[in-house]
């Protein structure tokens, strides 16, 4: 049945609004501050096989649009009316992505044919582990990030599993908030069934049943057409985490675009094997999954925002994932941090996007604000509590034609922020402040939008703040066409005093009575030269307080006076400053911080596929470990003896293996 493209828009439309209501129903009724205020979850509509052909526009983590139930599905042996599904486990279909993920799927019948799923996600503030929020960078292994259930019935044939549903909340911190969330969920679901039953009737089942497979053919075609537009070729970018583990070495994600036509592939081999901390992303080998892809939707929807937002987008692509790498871990790694290894995953792909479609693709988005969680008690009830603070979202990326949103970026931008009286009535704290960081934008003819900052007090003993997600303190937002990178995140405890402590990139922390933390994320990179910026604009950004007057003389050569540019001043400055070669953290087409620039001054990419030729014939366990070897012992060398070449590796690497034979035949 070949359906009229009027009728299949108008049903695309009733798809996604069913979505949408779905998603109201789960906002208007769920409990903690992490879904009603932040909007960590999804709904859909997928196909029997778990193709996701429907999602909401504007409502929850739009980041998730392709979302793949297939695997997790076919566990489940048969569905019967009255079923309801759930999982947590990232390693049972991975669908999940980490343990506070849960994820229902309520099987929807029609005359007793299964036609469709409804489906969907809410993030748990917490599901147990070892820390409060049940995530840290810090955690080794899956073990420790909370109970992991497997696809089971949590409803069959509409009879509550209570067994299963008391497993799951004696395992958590906030039984009455999971389960709260839970209903609120279930009743998504349900809302779902009912939106598909009322479709049914009105377009009738044939109709429907034809349009859910032609809806994910559209997009098809959809993304062929668009990845046509763009130019063939083979585009590499690589940007780093801070560290691999805490305390330790840079963590490279790397990927290698191919365009061909109207197909793309995204090679990651030149990423880092799986780590022994959380930040691997547990794909398992699906080269189209979901948290691959969510750049590539991002850039379709940039070239075309009437496509569908449907499973068909990701089809034309397909990734390479080397199995015990970080895009692909094998169990049981610790994969809780997921998210921030997809920020910087992300970021490599904007990156290979950007040389392909310059004008169009902004510069890298701020991030490396967490997301806060508090742990600590009332003081009035002693009733211990938990809640999630708010998103540190960073700035988007400027771009060939317009300045970076503030405090909003691509990773995070479908982050809601929890206003602050609703923090403060929920949760014993006090909000100081709560706004844009100032010049943390990377400077440029189009600035990169400033990150965000949150700075609060807490008031009872053995309070502990889980800030997940801390990166780019060291390894900041790149620009662009001579644009500035973004500046540094922060995290501070009682900052301005003399028991002011530097936290870094530490994410889990207990804190005293009155203590006050300070968090900001990182801001976005710059796009184009700063000394081509409109002095009036800078004058703007100076009276918004987006720029202070010493960076608008400092990076962009405008001097102000009286609220005015002091046109004679400027010019002169400009012009003296293009003459002594002034640069913005120029190289080649990207602007990168001056950490990353030495960094790479001895970790070339010579060196990097030397060490990465050797890493994937090393069994898993060795992988991580040699690489740290390599990292330590590279630093020890003479600086006549750091070539660049990949020499220096191979040396180290031949050392390594006299050291130890079990592994020296991979090594050399």
């Amino acid at each position: 049945m070949t359906i009229d493209p009027v009728t299949l828009q108008i049903l695309a439309n009733h798809c996604a609004a069913a979505t949408e209501s779905m998603a109201h129903t789960l906002v208007r009724t769920a409990h903690s501050t992490f879904v009603k205020e932040t909007e960590d979850f999804t709904t859909g509509l997928s196909t029997v096989d778990g193709k996701t052909f429907a999602s909401p526009f504007d409502l929850g983590a739009t980041w998730f649009v392709g979302l793949d139930y297939e695997a997790a599905i076919n566990m489940i042996d048969v569905y019967e009316e009255g079923d309801l599904c759930l999982t947590n486990d990232p390693y049972s279909g991975f669908v999940c992505t980490h343990t506070p993920d849960v994820h229902l799927w309520l099987p929807i019948f029609h005359q007793g044919e299964l036609i469709c799923f409804a489906v969907g996600h809410i993030h748990n503030t917490d599901v147990g582990g070892a820390v409060p929020a049940s995530l840290s960078r810090a955690n080794t292994e899956i073990f420790q990030e909370g109970i992991r259930i497997p696809p089971r019935k949590l409803y069959r044939k509409g009879e509550l599993n209570q067994e299963l549903l008391d497993l799951m909340l004696t395992n958590v911190r906030m039984p009455e908030q999971n389960w709260g969330d839970l209903k609120a969920q279930i009743a998504a679901m349900r809302t779902g069934a009912r939106k598909v039953t009322e479709m049914i009737g009105r377009f009738g089942l044939e109709t429907f049943r034809a349009g859910m497979t032609e809806l994910l053919d559209h997009a098809e075609k959809q993304a062929r057409r668009l990845i046509e537009q763009m130019p063939d070729g083979e585009y590499f970018f690589a940007d780093y985490m801070d560290e691999d583990s805490v305390d330790g070495h840079p963590c490279r994600l790397a990927v290698n675009m191919t365009i061909k036509g109207d197909e793309i592939e995204f090679d990651f081999s030149q990423s880092d094997p799986q780590v022994t901390a959380s930040l691997n992303i547990p794909t398992g080998g699906n080269e189209r999954h979901v948290l691959l892809m969510i750049p590539l939707i991002y850039v379709l929807y940039t070239m075309d925002n009437n496509i569908f937002l449907n499973s068909g987008l990701i089809r034309p692509a397909r990734s390479k994932l080397p199995a015990g790498s970080i895009v692909n871990p094998t169990f049981p790694a610790a994969v809780g941090m997921r998210s921030l290894g997809i920020m910087r995953l992300s970021s490599c792909l904007f990156g290979a996007f950007a040389q392909a479609l310059p004008e169009l693709i902004p510069c890298a988005s701020g991030d490396g604000g967490p997301l806060i969680n508090v742990r600590t008690t009332d003081i009035a009830t002693g009733r211990k509590l938990m809640a999630n603070l708010d998103p540190i979202t960073g700035g988007g990326g400027g771009t060939a034609f317009r300045d970076g949103t503030e405090g909003s970026g691509a990773n995070f931008g479908f982050l809601k922020n929890t206003p602050v009286e609703i923090n403060e009535a929920e949760v014993p704290v006090k909000i100081h402040r709560y706004g844009l960081e100032r010049d943390s934008g990377g400077a440029g003819k189009w600035r990169g939008g400033n990150g965000t900052v949150l700075e609060f007090q807490t008031f009872s003993p053995n309070t502990t703040i889980t800030a997940r997600n801390r990166d780019r303190s060291y390894f900041t937002s790149w620009g662009a066409k001579g644009g500035s990178a973004g500046a540094a995140s922060s995290f501070f405890l009682n900052p301005g005093t003399d028991q002011e402590v530097n936290l870094g990139n530490t994410d889990v922390v207990t804190i005293a009575p009155g203590d006050i933390i300070r968090i900001a994320s990182s801001g976005a990179g710059g796009w184009g030269d700063p000394l081509d910026r409109d002095p009036e604009r800078v004058l703007t950004d100076v009276k918004c307080g987006f720029i202070s007057p010493e960076a608008a003389k400092t990076d962009y050569k405008v001097v102000l006076r009286n609220d005015k540019v002091v046109v004679d001043e400027t010019n002169t400055l400009r012009k003296e400053a293009k003459q002594n070669g002034f640069s913005h953290n120029g190289n080649g087409a990207f602007g990168f911080n001056q950490y990353r620039r030495d960094f790479e001054t001895l970790w070339t990419l010579e060196n990097y596929a030397v060490l990465m030729k050797t890493i994937w014939r090393l069994p898993v366990d060795w992988r991580i470990f040699v690489k740290h070897q390599v990292f330590s012992r590279i630093k020890l060398l003479d600086d006549d003896a750091r070539l660049g070449d990949g020499s220096e590796v191979k040396m180290i690497l031949k050392d390594i293996a006299e050291e130890y034979p079990d592994v020296a035949q991979a090594l050399l």
